[in-house]
């Protein structure tokens, strides 16, 4: 089972676009059966994470997505994005500002920093055409829900002018602190809505991650309904475990995507699962049919 420490290791490697590239590898029984573009609906825009990918070399992560049907890659850096651009692909979900999980927006004493990076990566996000930024609130160490709200929309206000000027999102990601990220802040969707509504900007949304709220809320399809308007990004993952969301787990994609639908987002959902396998061909055929069982 995936750990706090594995994803806070992979983005700390991947933030600046630094994870190894190598060339692109020809995985023959997997490319084979990928040599034409996948036929997908066209009503959700299917994304995947990088990090679940990082012993994939990018350039290979590119060429098979584009095969899939992914439009784009999430949680990958400045030095990445012309490697997307090679293969058509966009940054869905653009990281490098943030310092890391746990140092977050709901602690002063990193807004100084945050500021500036912020205030620095979001141009280069809108010169790259590319339109979400990722943040997150950062671990409680004591803080109370209305301490949290106001260092967070306090320091978020110092650039959210500058993101509404580029037309860029400043996206808080939602994490369970119940079982990988203990003590995180915003692990409720109605935490995340609050602050939203204190920061009153348009270019304030939530990435609803459907793994880490089925853990620490559940009622999946409800609170998305409810919720709607604050959601500007969806990541998935298999419960328990966040391995591959087959019907080893407990989720049933096709109805929450249907869901979605039915409310007219038109965010991207970005794969978020680990796979099971080492495989570099067996990753990718699971990363597939993950895209095809959200394909509705």
């Amino acid at each position: 089972m995936p750990t706090n420490q594995s994803r806070r290791n992979a983005l700390k490697n991947l933030v600046a676009g630094t994870a190894a590239i190598g060339a692109t590898t020809v995985l023959g029984s997997f490319s084979n059966e990928t040599s034409n573009s996948t036929t997908l609906k066209g009503n959700i825009q299917h994304s995947a994470c990088r990090w679940c990918y990082g012993n994939i070399p990018l350039e290979t992560l590119c060429a098979e997505g584009k095969k899939i049907g992914l439009i784009g890659i999430d949680l990958v850096g400045p030095s990445e994005w012309p490697t997307l651009k090679k293969y058509n692909l966009i940054s869905t979900m653009c990281n490098g500002a943030e310092i890391n999980l746990v140092d977050g927006w709901n602690d002063t004493n990193f807004h100084s920093k945050l500021i500036q990076n912020y205030l620095d990566m979001i141009p280069l996000v809108a010169k790259a055409g590319y339109k979400n930024l990722i943040c997150f609130s950062g671990s409680r160490r004591g803080k109370d829900d209305e301490t949290g709200w106001k260092n967070c929309s306090d320091g978020l206000k110092k650039i959210m002018s500058t993101a509404e000027q580029h037309g860029v999102t400043i996206v808080m990601e939602l994490l369970n602190s119940k079982v990988d990220h203990k003590d995180y802040q915003c692990d409720k969707t109605a935490w995340g809505v609050e602050l939203a509504k204190r920061i009153g900007s348009p270019n304030f949304k939530l990435l609803y991650d459907i793994y880490h709220m089925q853990i620490d809320e559940g009622d999946v399809i409800r609170t998305i309904r409810t919720y709607k308007d604050y959601i500007g990004h969806i990541h998935t993952g298999g419960v328990p475990g966040r391995r591959e969301i087959d019907e080893s787990q407990e989720l049933y994609y096709p109805a929450i995507m249907k869901a979605i639908l039915d409310l007219g987002y038109k965010g991207y959902v970005a794969q978020e699962f680990i796979p099971t396998s080492n495989d570099q061909a067996q990753q990718l055929a699971a990363l597939q049919k993950a895209v095809q069982i959200c394909d509705v």
